[in-house]
């Protein structure tokens, strides 16, 4: 990874607008896509000469005031407003929490409490860490089920499983993008942005846009080859006692087909189980 994730950062957002897209009228011939620094600047309120030394990593520390300016000028969300922030360092923090990639025998149990619905466990790089029974059936398609961003890009049953791809490709790298303003200095995350990138010029393309996104609550368009296509929505839960871990619960409204469909992706399991456990019944 770059040692200016700032610069990269606003570098990249600021390619990514274009002059109408904020009502600003656009002069002269365009070298490069989107914005220029000097428009970014004006729009901030900042000196050009101060903008372009943040983008080039000459300056790496920028007062509140400025990065509210920038997430204004730049038309950043929530999350990437606060990645904004996390990249400057002014975010209020007690020292770098290691992340847990152990999941507790209470949350295990939890997870196991719901055998009508997928949950898992995930740590801020996307590993699974922990699944309940039909977790495990939902993303049996996958060999093995080990990390969302790798299941998404680099395993051939990804592009059948999500039927919506371009957009789960997006949001994929995006929560990646997220984790890397947690830590940037994070190995595992480190190799695994490498490994997609040398193997995948999909996400290559995607991780340099930049663009960051947390979980939300949006539906998942799923096609699991033993029961056909699925519509879940799902909750995300942070985990108090081990920072970067996130329980998440899918869910299928009840009575609908989906639920049905869970319902038999459940006892297409628990009967396999059960062969395995006792093939001479």
């Amino acid at each position: 990874m770059s040692d200016n994730v700032l610069g990269d950062f606003l570098r990249a957002r600021r390619s990514g607008l274009r002059p109408e897209d904020i009502g600003m009228a656009s002069y002269g011939v365009r070298r490069v896509a989107g914005l220029r620094r000097e428009e970014v600047a004006v729009l901030a309120g900042v000196n050009v000469d101060y903008y372009t030394r943040l983008e080039q990593g000459r300056e790496r520390h920028p007062s509140p005031q400025v990065l509210d300016a920038l997430s204004r000028a730049l038309h950043l969300d929530t999350d990437a407003g606060a990645h904004l922030y996390r990249l400057a360092g002014t975010t209020p923090i007690h020292g770098p929490v290691p992340q847990r990639d152990a999941v507790s025998p209470a949350l295990r149990q939890l997870m196991d409490g719901y055998p009508h619905t997928p949950a898992f466990v995930l740590s801020r790089t996307l590993d699974i860490l922990a699944t309940n029974a039909l977790a495990d059936a939902l993303f049996a398609p996958f060999d093995p089920a080990d990390n969302l961003a790798r299941m998404t890009f680099l395993d051939p049953a990804g592009r059948d499983f999500y039927t919506r791809w371009d957009w789960t490709a997006q949001v994929t790298v995006a929560n990646l993008r997220q984790a890397a303003g947690f830590e940037p200095d994070n190995p595992r995350l480190d190799a695994l942005v490498g490994t997609l990138s040398e193997q995948s010029s999909a996400f290559a393309a995607l991780w340099q846009a930049h663009n960051v996104r947390g979980k939300t609550q949006e539906a998942k368009r799923l096609n699991h080859p033993e029961v056909g296509p699925l519509t879940l929505t799902y909750q995300a839960f942070d985990v108090r006692d081990a920072p970067g871990q996130q329980l998440v619960i899918y869910h299928a409204e009840p009575g609908s087909p989906d639920a049905e469909a869970l319902s038999l992706l459940g006892a297409i399991d628990a009967t396999r189980r059960q062969t395995v456990r006792d093939p001479h019944p």
